[in-house]
């Protein structure tokens, strides 16, 4: 007889997942999700830059807590910086000295923090533009993009907080900007100002309660905004481009576990290496230069991080006009540009709402649009670029003056009348080049791709020999809707040619 084997017992690794699994349900989370398939594009990537700027903004933003003091109490400063040795300051721009000269690694990580929310925030503009230009903001994703647009919208008062917390000449300056245009609203701006100030400008709590927006109240926020917008990508699964295989109910990629996972994780690594390459070559926010804070002083060339200076911009080349109204005076050369500045960061918000609601389009979307495919939609969002960058060049109107050798007001007027007609031309261009470009597919699809190789016809004719193209791009250049504009320009479509009984070919109309 032959001894019955007992089953070998599981080892310790196999009861501690039966037991998670038990009680969370680990194995059939791991089964659904770890299996998750991710497209392979580099376009994806822009959101991983975000993410992991946002990661590392945590990390070091938590280190530099430790040794930061949020107080605008006067001290006199006796540290390693000696030529600001025996002045007076505030203990926030004294800790921020000490940061950067007495704590070890301390500017390294000054510097880091600082260049991480700078291309935190480029990576997010860079992100939505990515989906807006594609498309993916359409249905079932309109609140995803709200949470992104969110996010956007934080990310550019989290730093304006971040880099007034210093309490040095050039954040002062920028405070003193915040404040005017506080005061410019109507009936409420005195209210406002005095809640946020806590008084009179500069005031003596500025500092400790931008300190705990900065760290707690914002933070908090966009991090919930964070988890709920990577929820929502799960489960709507991943847009993808068109391409053989490529339907809206399936995603063609590779599965979150191992290969995905294996190339976020080296993503991340390289995205830290580099934020922490920059920060050591490349010196930001030097405040030891400009020193500390003073209500009757002004830093030279005082500019705000590139983010907001298409709000700077509004204010500086509007010009000063005020209206009187029931005794009350209302300072329009501040007051429109504060209304104009969240308009323009509203419209993205609201733009899938819009579209959906001219184009009358209610249906699920799962494949993304080549931008060249929807002229309108492109023209529009180039033209806000185009904006956006015309108001930046605005908030630097001493420095473009100055470095052009020109007259500013010479440049005043150039960004006052390029606001109006630069994105004007911008979006008739765009448009166009669009529809030019539908209509080269188009003629790539009916004739296939020119060698240059010259032929000579048995009757005399010279043509060009013409190179049929592959399925695949084929498809690329097909698998989309009929656009109409296109159609007003040409009654053709994409479809590929068709042979007649007599062996000619013929596009479909």
């Amino acid at each position: 007889m032959t001894a019955v084997e007992r089953p070998a017992e599981p080892g310790k690794g196999e009861r501690l997942s039966g037991w998670l699994d038990g009680r969370l349900g680990t194995r059939t989370l791991g089964a659904k999700y770890l299996r998750k398939v991710f497209p392979d594009h580099w376009s994806f990537l822009l959101g991983e830059i975000c993410l992991y700027s946002f990661v590392v903004l945590i990390l070091t933003g938590v280190w530099l807590t430790l040794f930061f003091h949020p107080s605008m109490n006067e001290v006199t400063y006796h540290g390693s910086y000696t030529p600001l040795n025996g002045v007076r300051m505030s203990e926030a721009y004294a800790s921020t000295l000490d940061i950067s000269f007495d704590v070890r690694g301390g500017l390294l990580i000054r510097q880091l923090h600082h260049w991480s929310a700078l291309i935190f925030v480029a990576a997010m503009l860079t992100h939505m533009m990515r989906h807006f230009f594609t498309g993916s903001f359409r249905k079932p994703r309109e609140v995803n993009w709200l949470f992104g647009w969110s996010l956007l919208f934080l990310g550019l008062f989290e730093g304006l907080f971040g880099y007034s917390l210093p309490d040095d000449l050039l954040s002062g300056t920028g405070l003193r900007f915040v404040y005017g245009a506080t005061l410019s609203v109507p009936i409420v701006g005195t209210y406002l100002a005095m809640f946020l100030f806590g008084g009179e400008f500069p005031g003596h709590d500025i500092v400790a309660r931008f300190y705990s927006l900065h760290i707690l109240v914002i933070p908090g926020i966009m991090a919930a905004l964070v988890v709920a917008h990577l929820i929502l990508v799960v489960y709507h699964k991943h847009t993808q481009f068109a391409g053989p295989g490529k339907t809206e109910r399936n995603v063609v990629g590779t599965p979150f576990f191992p290969v995905y996972l294996a190339k976020a994780g080296g993503f991340f690594f390289l995205v830290f290496g580099a934020l922490t390459l920059i920060a050591a070559v490349a010196s930001i926010n030097p405040v030891w230069s400009y020193g500390p804070y003073r209500a009757d002083q002004v830093s030279t060339g005082a500019q705000p991080d590139w983010y907001l200076g298409f709000a700077e911009g509004l204010v500086r080349v509007m010009p000063g006009w005020e209206v009187t109204l029931w005794g009350h005076t209302l300072i329009l050369g501040v007051l429109i540009p504060v209304v104009i500045f969240p308009l323009l960061l509203v419209f993205i918000g609201v733009y899938p709402f819009l579209e959906a609601r001219f184009t009358k389009d209610k249906r699920e979307h799962h494949l993304l649009d080549r931008p060249r495919n929807r002229p309108v939609r492109t023209a529009i969002g180039a033209s806000w670029i185009s904006l956006y960058l015309i108001l930046l060049a605005g908030g630097g109107n001493d420095i473009v003056a100055t470095r052009l050798h020109l007259s500013i007001n010479t440049v005043t007027w150039a960004v006052r009348i390029g606001m109006f007609v630069v994105p004007v031309v911008v979006f008739v261009a765009t448009r166009r080049i669009c529809l030019g470009l539908q209509l080269r597919d188009r003629e790539l699809v009916l004739h296939g791709r020119e060698t240059g190789v010259i032929k000579r016809l048995p009757h005399g004719e010279y043509v060009e020999v013409h190179q049929p193209l592959d399925q695949a791009r084929l498809h690329t250049l097909t698998a989309h809707e009929r656009p109409g504009e296109l159609v007003e320009h040409a009654n053709v479509s994409l479809d590929p040619p068709r042979r007649t009984p007599s062996g000619s070919e013929r596009s479909s109309s």
